[in-house]
């Protein structure tokens, strides 16, 4: 069985002789008039349950490509307004600025390496359905069928809600490359779903052998479809699937923030859907290198941790929290009467996600008076990111930005909160949200929502609000808009900043230009008033007032950038598009 606890082994199988990185151009040029008997074909290969569960493994380990679950969502961050970069990193900066083309790096790198990955799927699938049932223990074929599957839809929901559209491809033909793009309700209909209802019927609720933890489970195809649901606006489906995960009581929130983000307490109660990394697999190789790179080895790392650690502790922070991001994580109020809270005054969520000039505790093993921590930071970047960054062990980042941190795209906090989303748009049972709501800022060591409103005469502050523009945060009462405008600006940058979930969620709820233009407006007032507001609390601003975003706000047209273009390398191939 497949060894699945730090690292998944990556086996590429070669099946067919010539496909390009998007699967959609092929050369006849690049054949031999000779086969050579030697090479690993379809034909010779699916003959034992253990090659299915090597290629099975391949699937898992595109998982692992930098473009999905790594660095290069950093650059994809950087569209939001949660987060910030210096003008000098180019590569960043033009995502800032809404400036990238449809040959960025990372824009091409996810679209070839999502379909690097349903390429994978597909030859697990297309070959396993014709397999003949004896070579496969009791329940095996289709557990086997079952994990490939999800994959295969999770690959395809990447590619809808990045690109906004996708190619589909369902079988490895080397004569059927020019194909027109769907929808994104065409793919969740011939493909997300189906893949969907198939995993979670055939997946168990846990595996029983610790060998196979990280392997895809049932609770994760019914969260993924969830989801699913949820981005289709079809509250009713997403809110039942969304409380089957929850009523399972597999899933628990850690009873520390910190637990869902360093490589010490990984695969816990809370993770649904998580991949695999390891900082010692593969020594030497660089942290980026993925299974794919040309005359290098896949580095088995996660790549992201450099991005976001500060330069001073051999990091890049490239990504950084912004002055909404900062001032939300300050003046949410923590709970004196939380046993979580001791001498601490910020919550537990901040500690654990982002370094303000006046952070707790240490970070990479200095306090708040070391002079290294405040390098690099003035222009208004006044916060580091800590989450997913290796600054609580050691004195500095690994070297060749090696990060064994696993990668979380589903955590029980995610579900919680889009099942208040759901029930809320579904039944406007404004109750059953904020007790969900409540259990995600419990866990933050903040007060709830239930504690404003029984403190308040039925009234919660608009958080979302900056006190330090505004001069004061509204109280207003429980609606179903004000909890859903709760949802979208305060909880869930909270707790999922840097996590790639905020760009996709400003565009399903369709406030992307609402959210940059407040954006906008609150920096233009810190741009002029900068001297009233320099090293004054919440935010300690040092050096200047970033403006970099101003340019990309400005920019901002739904139609063109809501999602990425497709690839110009794809656009060209492909004679289908």
């Amino acid at each position: 069985m497949i060894q699945f606890i730090k690292k998944y082994k990556v086996l590429f199988i070669a099946i067919i002789a010539c496909v390009t990185l998007s699967l959609s151009s092929c050369n006849e040029n690049n054949f031999l008039d000779v086969d050579n008997p030697n090479s690993i074909t379809d034909a010779t290969f699916f003959k034992t349950s253990t090659q299915f569960n090597s290629a099975l493994t391949t699937v898992y380990g595109a998982l692992q490509f930098q473009g999905v679950s790594g660095s290069g969502l950093s650059q994809e961050i950087i569209r939001t307004d949660i987060a910030d970069t210096f003008s000098f990193f180019g590569r960043w900066n033009i995502f800032r600025q809404l400036s990238y083309t449809d040959n960025s790096e990372q824009l091409v790198n996810k679209w070839n390496q999502l379909y690097i990955g349903i390429f994978r799927a597909n030859q697990v699938i297309n070959n396993i359905e014709a397999a003949d049932a004896s070579i496969f223990k009791p329940l095996e074929k289709e557990q086997i069928l079952a994990q490939a599957r999800f994959l295969r839809a999770f690959f395809y929901f990447e590619l809808i809600h990045t690109y906004g559209k996708a190619v589909i491809r369902t079988e490895n033909s080397v004569t059927d490359l020019n194909k027109a793009t769907s929808t994104i309700a065409e793919v969740n209909e011939q493909v997300i779903i189906p893949d969907l209802n198939y995993a979670r019927l055939n997946l168990p609720a846990k595996w029983s052998n610790s060998e196979d933890l990280g392997r895809i489970t049932s609770g994760a195809a019914t969260s993924l479809r969830g989801k699913v649901y949820l981005y289709a606006k079809q509250w009713g489906l997403a809110a039942i699937d969304f409380k089957e995960v929850i009523d399972s009581n597999i899933y628990s929130l850690t009873p520390n923030s910190l637990d869902n983000f360093t490589d010490q307490n990984e695969f816990n109660s809370e993770s649904i859907l998580e991949v695999a990394y390891s900082s010692t697999e593969n020594p030497g190789a660089n942290g980026a290198n993925v299974d794919d790179t040309p005359f290098a080895s896949g580095a088995e790392s996660n790549a992201v941790a450099s991005n976001y650690a500060s330069i001073s502790y051999g990091g890049f922070n490239t990504v950084v929290a912004n002055l909404y991001l900062h001032e939300l994580f300050t003046k949410d109020e923590i709970d004196p009467t939380n046993p979580i809270n001791t001498t601490n005054k910020h919550s537990r969520r901040l500690s654990a996600s982002i370094c303000p000039k006046d952070f707790e505790g240490t970070y990479f093993g200095v306090d708040n008076t070391d002079a290294k921590v405040h390098a690099y930071r003035g222009l208004g970047l006044t916060a580091l990111v800590k989450k997913y960054t290796n600054w609580y062990q050691g004195s500095s980042e690994i070297p060749l930005g090696r990060s064994g941190i696993n990668f979380r795209h589903i955590r029980l906090a995610d579900v919680y909160l889009m099942y208040a989303e759901a029930v809320l748009n579904e039944t406007s049972n404004v109750d059953e949200a904020i007790k969900y709501i409540d259990l995600v800022r419990k866990r933050a060591g903040v007060k709830t929502i239930r504690q404003y409103l029984d403190a308040n005469s039925n009234t919660f502050p608009q958080l979302h609000i900056s006190e330090q523009v505004h001069g004061v945060q509204p109280m207003v009462s429980p609606t179903k808009e004000n909890i859903m405008t709760h949802i979208q600006m305060v909880e869930r940058p909270l707790e999922l900043c840097f996590e790639g979930q905020r760009w996709r969620d400003l565009v399903r709820w369709g406030i992307v230009e609402k959210t940059l233009k407040t954006m906008g407006d609150d920096l233009k007032w810190r741009r002029d008033n900068f001297e009233v507001i320099i090293n004054q609390p919440p935010l300690n601003i040092e050096g200047a007032v970033n403006l970099l975003s101003l340019d990309g706000i400005d920019r901002y047209k739904s139609s063109i950038y809501d999602y990425f273009y497709l690839p110009a390398a794809e656009v060209q191939s492909n004679t289908g598009l």
